[in-house]
């Protein structure tokens, strides 16, 4: 059983403090077999979160502040117009970091598909990737965590949102390489409430594939 929980877009986007809160609970219910598999979908109001490997040049220079968080790799930017993603799935033994976060990648390239856009994987770099080799630009992040063999944090896919907090650090980690979002693709504003449907079913879909 897979359970998928909205906690709040647009208007209603929950600060990322508070979904880290609610991502630890249900973490914590997974773990113990109270609950099922859960996915949580929301946005965030603008913040900064610095997974564990982020340098110190990566950062923010205007001094903008930084939440660090637990997760793998870099720092990024969250706020309105990208849909996150909070998959907390119990992985099967032996846990398989990497095919988890292919599956991730996987699920959104087939859900960009569905709208037009040719996402790729990008051999050496995490996250969901358009445009010819050499000019690639990032349209989704994906860190996580796995702790007691049940995955935290997730993806974020850029929507609608401005791109003009990036220009303030080195996403990521990654300096050769731009980002991007549906809207700027498609050039039509994407909400994140059409992707829910979208992403929904191809958590099903994969999760059917992996049992």
């Amino acid at each position: 059983m897979l359970d998928f929980v909205v906690a709040g877009l647009s208007a209603n986007s929950v600060p990322y403090v508070e979904g880290l809160e609610l991502q630890r609970a249900v973490h914590r219910s997974v773990v113990s077999g109270e609950k099922p598999d859960t996915v949580i979908f929301l946005e965030h109001p603008a913040v900064y979160t610095a997974g564990k490997r982020t340098e110190p040049e990566e950062r923010p220079t205007d001094g903008t502040p930084v939440i660090d968080v637990d997760r793998g790799g870099k720092i990024t930017w969250h706020g309105p117009g990208q849909l996150v993603g909070y998959p907390i799935l119990r992985l099967a033994e032996p846990i398989d970091v990497v095919g988890y976060v292919r599956m991730l990648e996987g699920i959104l390239i087939d859900v960009l598909d569905q709208f037009g856009i040719v996402g790729r994987q990008v051999r050496g770099r995490s996250g969901v990737w358009v445009g010819p080799d050499g000019f690639e630009e990032k349209i989704a992040a994906i860190g996580i965590r796995v702790a007691e063999g049940v995955t935290m944090h997730g993806f974020a896919l850029n929507c609608s949102n401005s791109l003009e907090a990036y220009s303030r650090i080195i996403a990521c980690g990654i300096k050769d390489a731009g980002v991007t979002t549906m809207s700027r693709v498609l050039g039509r504003d994407v909400a994140t409430s059409e992707l829910i449907d979208p992403i929904r079913a191809g958590f099903l879909r994969a999760m059917a594939v992996a049992a």
